[in-house]
């Protein structure tokens, strides 16, 4: 099986690489192979490629940024996902897409299913969920993996971010009243490879097959919740554990609107992964296992944020 893997940079993509040629040879798209930014020539490409299975976790994911970059986010967050549906149906080729909790307004406190009203808050919330729906709309044999608070022990992301922050600083002021399941991109990568094992492995007609069991839409986090500030708190006891060096003594936690933002944050991102355990019987591990992975991954000075 050919596999066409976007974003191979990416915290998830750069994760998913290694693991996924267990099923096939690896076709890896940098935005040099496969630009998400001119969904014109995404045809072609794939034309050329001539993949089996499309696995796309590549996105536009500045928050702020997409406020004022709402054409960008658009293009590569909805248009490219429809691009890559519309060449995959007419040829039966499945697609893995990656969304997100901010699909969701984030009111309530429970759980958010994968049937549940979607009412993004910001652009870029809306631009995946045109991705979803664009992806959906052409036909094509997919599985959308709704998932939050992505992090890893290199790239930019929250973890990075707090050790960077934790060796500067003596002070973090981290929101605590936003809600979620931290998740990172390894247990997510190792997610994909057990759906896949679950679904047939490199038959495309297995893999087909169970996708449309799952309605084509799973929620997949770690196991378990926290708040930002939770979570940063778990960071740097985890780093002062292995004997960082970090200047921080206090972590405040402090409301949403303490916290100046252009694009507003669902409070509530807790997902169902109810389907997900049944109809693949896959279980990402708890996020503070998780966590413990990608710290012990650091070398002597964590990437920055």
């Amino acid at each position: 099986m050919r596999i066409l893997l976007t974003g191979v940079n990416g915290q998830v993509g750069s994760a998913l690489r290694e693991p996924l040629q267990a099923f096939g040879t690896v076709l890896a798209a940098d935005r040099g192979v496969l630009d998400l930014g001119r969904p014109e020539g995404i045809a072609a490409t794939l034309d050329a490629l001539a993949p089996d299975l499309i696995v796309n976790p590549a996105a536009y994911t500045a928050v702020d940024q997409a406020e004022d970059d709402a054409a960008l986010a658009f293009t590569v967050n909805g248009e490219a996902p429809r691009a890559l549906g519309r060449w995959a149906a007419p040829r039966g080729v499945p697609v893995i897409h990656f969304s997100t909790d901010y699909v969701f307004d984030g009111s309530g406190e429970r759980a958010w299913r994968e049937d549940d009203a979607t009412a993004p808050l910001s652009v870029y919330g809306a631009s995946k969920l045109a991705g979803e729906t664009a992806l959906r709309e052409e036909g094509a044999p997919h599985l959308i993996m709704r998932t939050s608070w992505v992090f890893a022990a290199r790239g930019r992301n929250f973890l990075t971010t707090m050790a960077r922050l934790a060796r500067e600083r003596t002070e973090l002021r981290v929101v605590g009243d936003q809600i979620g399941a931290p998740t990172s991109a390894h247990a997510l990568a190792s997610a994909v490879v057990a759906i896949l094992t679950s679904a047939g492995g490199s038959d495309p007609a297995a893999v087909r097959s169970a996708f449309a069991r799952a309605d084509g839409l799973v929620h997949a986090t770690c196991r378990g919740e926290t708040s930002w500030h939770g979570f940063a708190t778990e960071i740097v006891a985890g780093l002062r554990l292995r004997g960082r060096d970090l200047a921080v003594r206090e972590i405040v936690a402090i409301g949403t609107g303490e916290f100046p933002a252009k694009a507003p944050r669902p409070r509530n991102s807790r997902l169902d992964r109810t389907r997900l355990e049944t109809v693949f019987g896959v279980a990402l591990p708890d996020w503070h296992a998780a966590l413990s992975r990608e710290i012990d991954a650091f070398r002597d000075e964590p990437a920055s944020g």
